[in-house]
């Protein structure tokens, strides 16, 4: 495994590796990817592999440039009112933080799509990103860079931890600036559906195509797109979650961790205590805090880090603050609650 810090020969050296079948962890917006090429499944094996990753569960692809959509989406089989939307939101949303679930062609293999008619489908906007694809192969498939289940990486530090040998380079191109992965939209149904909610919210979606459903059920138990499993994106220590008004009702006990979304709700939550910081700190409760101002954008971007901090063994148990359910709120909330569920 190679650490390197983003430069123009790293990045050649990266685009050959995904080129030649291996696979790179590379920074987005949202999250690290684990890439590898998607027209190539031995690389798509390894991605499965290196991740401990269920071949039940799809892959998205990641593009550079719009024309690339024509190698793996049938986009003549989408409805007229598909097709404007979709028209719409690439022009208006991508490069960013969402993922759309297309008709596939034959071309995609069968692997990166769990072996659905569909395919996944995103143009990150991080300028390494777009680099890596562009002087590969154009199309990267690219799971979050970690083991499968647990906490996503937002720090290259975090993919050298958690996968280490199993990924031929790293690229380091500094933590990402969202910190939740992408929105997951179908739009090959009747009504645009929401899978995953993600780094694009809902309340962006509906401003330029209407409404969308967000159900996020995964019909037959089987899921269409990532992140629609009922455990997932969790921290080995035990995590629960909890209404504003019930976490800040909760007794601290000694070696817990008490995260908030903001620094209100810890200051409620430190006076019930009749304590402060320091007393919290003296009982070994460690308290930490998403944003001070409860900015929903700098709350999602530290989300993953913070866990990734609180998961140790000094702490038994993490409690942790529901968001809004508003913008980026629901998309933290969605991870909270699937991490929530390991510790059933």
């Amino acid at each position: 495994m190679e650490f390197l810090s983003v430069c123009d020969e790293s990045l050649r050296r990266a685009a050959a590796v995904i080129s030649g079948g291996g696979l790179v962890a590379f920074p987005t917006e949202t999250v690290y990817g684990l890439g590898g090429d998607a027209f190539n499944p031995a690389a798509l094996a390894k991605i499965f592999e290196a991740k401990g990753r269920p071949r039940f569960d799809p892959l998205i692809v990641h593009i550079a440039a719009l024309e690339t959509l024509e190698k793996m989406a049938d986009l003549s089989t989408l409805a007229d009112d598909g097709r404007e939307k979709l028209a719409v939101m690439s022009r208006r949303l991508w490069p960013g933080p969402l993922t759309l679930i297309l008709p596939k062609l034959k071309a995609v293999p069968d692997l990166a799509t769990s072996g659905l008619a569909t395919v996944a489908v995103r143009f990150p906007d991080h300028p390494v990103a777009q680099r890596l694809i562009s002087l590969s192969t154009g199309a990267i498939a690219a799971p979050s860079a970690n083991p499968f289940g647990y906490l996503s990486p937002t720090r290259a530090e975090h993919v050298r931890d958690q996968l280490g040998a199993n990924v031929d380079i790293i690229l380091d191109g500094g933590p990402c600036s969202v910190g939740v992965e992408s929105t997951v939209l179908d739009i090959c149904g009747a009504q645009p559906r929401i899978l995953r909610p993600g780094g694009t919210p809902k309340e962006a979606i509906e401003a330029l195509i209407g409404p969308v459903l967000s159900d996020g059920e995964i019909p037959g138990g089987s899921p269409v797109s990532p992140g629609q499993l009922k455990s997932h994106y969790a921290p080995r220590t035990p995590l629960l979650v909890y209404a504003t008004e019930d976490i800040i009702a909760l007794p601290g006990e000694k070696g817990e961790a008490f995260l908030f979304v903001d620094g209100a709700s810890r200051e409620t939550w430190l006076a019930a205590q009749q304590g402060n910081v320091a007393e919290a700190e003296t009982n070994r409760i460690t308290v930490r805090v998403l944003s001070e101002t409860g900015d929903l954008l700098e709350a999602a971007a530290r989300l993953f880090e913070m866990l990734h901090e609180l998961d140790r063994p000094a702490i038994s148990r993490i409690r942790a603050q529901l968001a809004p359910e508003q913008g980026l709120g629901a998309a933290i909330n969605d991870r909270l609650r699937r991490a929530s569920c390991a510790a059933r």
